[in-house]
Order: C-alpha cells, then sequence, then structure tokens
C-alpha cells in the first residue's frame, strides 16, 4: 500500500513543478518540445570516442535546472530506477574493445572505457532534457505540443490516458493490498500462491474502472481524439529560445569546446 500511494504521490509532483512559475515554465510547450527533439538527436550523433566534445553538452540541462527552479535532486529522485538501467549499457564496453587510446601516466585507456563513458554521459543528458521538459510543461501542453508537430493522435490519446489515469490503477492496487493485509495480519507482502488471483482482480477492477471512464468520456463529446484549449501562440521570445539552444546544440556538435578551453587556458 504505502508503495503504491508513494508512487501515486510522485505523480502529483510531477503535476505540482509543472505548474509552477520560472522563464522555463513560461515558454512555450512547442518550443520546448522542439529544443528537447533536438537535444537529444545532437547527443546522441556524437561518436563513441568523442568524450570530450560530448561533455559540452551539458550546459543545456545544468542552464535548465538553473533558470526553472528545480532541484538536480529531484530529478536523482525521480529517475532512481531508470538512470542505474541506462548506466549500465555500455559496462561490457571496456572487455569488448581493448584497443589503447590514449594513457594517462602509467595507465592505459582503451577504447572500451572512453565508449562506456560516452554512453552513459548520453543517456544521462537524455534522460536530464526529457525529465525537465516533463517537469516544466504541463501534460495537457505538452499533447497539445505533440499534435501541432503531427504526432499520431492515438498515440498522443494514449500518452496523456495513461498519465492521467496510472493513478487510478495505483488506487486500486492500494485498495486491493489493504484489504489483503485485513485478511491477512502480521504477514509480509503478498503471499506468492495469492499472487495469480491479486493480478486477476486487479484486471477485472482496472476494466470495470475503464469502462465507466469511457462512457464518461463519450457522454462529454469524446469521439475518439481530445480537443485541446487552445493556448497563446509561440511568440518571439519562444522563437528566440529555440534558435539560441539550436545554435549552441550545432557549435556543441561541431567544434569541441571543452578541448578548445581547455587549449587556450593551458597556453
Amino acid at each position: 500500500m504505502a508503495n503504491a500511494e508513494r508512487a501515486s504521490a510522485e505523480l502529483r509532483q510531477m503535476d505540482d513543478l509543472a505548474s509552477s512559475v520560472s522563464p522555463i515554465h513560461s515558454l512555450h510547450p512547442l518550443a520546448k518540445l522542439i529544443v528537447t527533439i533536438s537535444y537529444v538527436l545532437a547527443t546522441v550523433s556524437f561518436d563513441r570516442y568523442e568524450l570530450t566534445a560530448l561533455s559540452g553538452m551539458i550546459l543545456y540541462p545544468a542552464a535548465l535546472f538553473a533558470l526553472s527552479g528545480i532541484p538536480v535532486r529531484t530529478c536523482l529522485h525521480k529517475l532512481r530506477f531508470v538512470l542505474p538501467l541506462v548506466l549500465a549499457v555500455g559496462l561490457f564496453n571496456p572487455l569488448l574493445d581493448r584497443t589503447p587510446l590514449f594513457r594517462l601516466g602509467t595507465v592505459t585507456v582503451t577504447g572500451g572505457v572512453v565508449s562506456m563513458l560516452s554512453l552513459m554521459c548520453k543517456g544521462a543528458f537524455c534522460l536530464a532534457a526529457s525529465f525537465l521538459l516533463a517537469a516544466t510543461t504541463p501534460i495537457d501542453a505538452l499533447c497539445a505540443a505533440l499534435r501541432r508537430v503531427r504526432v499520431p493522435s492515438f498515440l498522443v490519446t494514449l500518452l496523456l490516458l495513461t498519465y492521467r489515469y496510472v493513478s487510478v490503477m495505483l488506487d486500486e492496487v492500494s485498495v486491493m493490498t489493504t484489504a489483503y493485509r485485513l485478511r491477512a495480519p502480521g504477514q509480509k507482502g503478498i503471499h506468492i500462491s495469492a499472487w495469480g488471483s491479486f493480478l486477476g482482480q486487479l484486471l477485472l477492477r482496472s476494466m470495470d474502472r475503464a469502462q465507466s471512464l469511457y462512457e464518461s468520456m463519450l457522454l462529454r463529446g469524446f469521439t475518439g481524439e481530445f480537443r485541446y484549449a487552445e493556448g497563446r501562440r509561440a511568440g518571439l521570445r519562444d522563437w528566440i529560445f529555440v534558435l539560441i539552444c539550436l545554435s549552441a546544440f550545432a557549435l556543441c556538435r561541431f567544434v569541441d569546446l571543452p578541448a578548445l578551453i581547455g587549449g587556450l587556458l593551458v597556453r
């Protein structure tokens, strides 16, 4: 029960973050969506050995964390289950690629180590950018921006309903877990013999609740696609933000800024 309630509370916290006030929150959702997609594409396009050039891409999430007022620890807490999986993607690279690249004192750094660190940085940067988009943009505004870039309506509707009503399923899990514990006091967790019936009851209850929700949507005029409220149009400030960010991404992508700055400092 505690886990289901905690997960539901974290979803509500994301809504609270998205409704905050900051220079980033006030930007048009379409501008933030374009910038985030461009950032992800630019980040993953780096070669596996371009670690120093890739490190310059950290400037975008760092700037957004500062301007939006969202603490980095909040991002790490929200991504605590996904981030380790992403960081573990390249763990076997040092075993597969033993090509020597350079030496640090008496230590030889192989291509596998560099590519492993590169994959980790790419995953962490892309996750941070995606989190910042979700944490600074309400889900309705984000879905409206997705429709403006011609994402299929059924995918957008699926995203919106999944986000909105996953808390309903979590509430059902909480109720069923409470009922089970009242019938089995002192037992830790749900016994393995009850897993099948528990999941079956959860499925049936979720289907009944989904049918009720769908009928309510039909009564309110739902025809297969949501009609999002027309917000303000993207203004000059929003497009300036897009232009500055895209220019910065292009600069970081084609110019090794950390190496260039390091060479100037050495001189």
